[in-house]
């Protein structure tokens, strides 16, 4: 029964998204995919790449540590990455609920570079190698460090590190491929 609502679900996915594309101008709009396009070669070949987004996603991580410190020092620390992870998956909701759907395309995107940063975080917990910031000035601590030492999976950060690599290569890929299926309806509707 589930796997006929999910049926449902992805054929009315798939029609509203082509219906979305009448009218729109792909031109930008494939710009923008190319830039991801880029983004997953630089990736695959350095998963420690810096992109456009690692300024907006670190500070998105810094803000993640203030809404969080009132819940304990753990999801203090834990705040940071949660907030940078939830912020992409936010903009992807909000773009399916408002049908912009090469938005969700670029959401996946966001989300990519997000998961990656934490995964770079991630690995290198046992290192701490990567200059960090602190928001007052203060000497910061290396924030996986601290949540995989508390959960005694300090020796697990490469393989938690690559789980979420995982998750971001399969999302950026989810944004190129669905981002080309929606381009490819743009033209199509503008040509026919």
């Amino acid at each position: 029964m589930e796997k006929f609502y999910l049926k449902i679900w992805v054929k009315k996915f798939t029609d509203n998204s082509i219906e979305w594309c009448k009218g729109k101008i792909p031109y930008p709009r494939a710009i923008l995919l190319f830039y991801f396009v880029y983004l997953s070669f630089r990736y695959l070949s350095n998963p420690d790449h810096n992109s456009f987004f690692n300024g907006l996603n670190l500070g998105i991580h810094e803000f993640g540590h203030i809404i969080f410190s009132p819940f304990g020092e753990f999801m203090h620390f834990l705040g940071g990455s949660l907030m940078e992870i939830i912020f992409p998956i936010i903009g992807i909701l909000m773009f399916y609920f408002h049908k912009d759907y090469f938005a969700i395309s670029v959401g996946f995107g966001w989300f990519s570079t997000a998961i990656l940063h934490v995964a770079t975080y991630v690995a290198d917990a046992r290192k701490m190698e990567l200059p960090l910031v602190s928001l007052f000035g203060t000497h910061p601590i290396h924030d996986w460090n601290y949540i995989l030492g508390k959960a005694n999976l300090l020796n697990y950060d490469l393989i938690i590190a690559n789980f979420l690599r995982f998750f971001g290569y399969l999302s950026i890929f989810i944004c190129i491929f669905y981002g080309l299926f929606l381009i490819f309806f743009m033209f199509k509707k503008i040509y026919v």
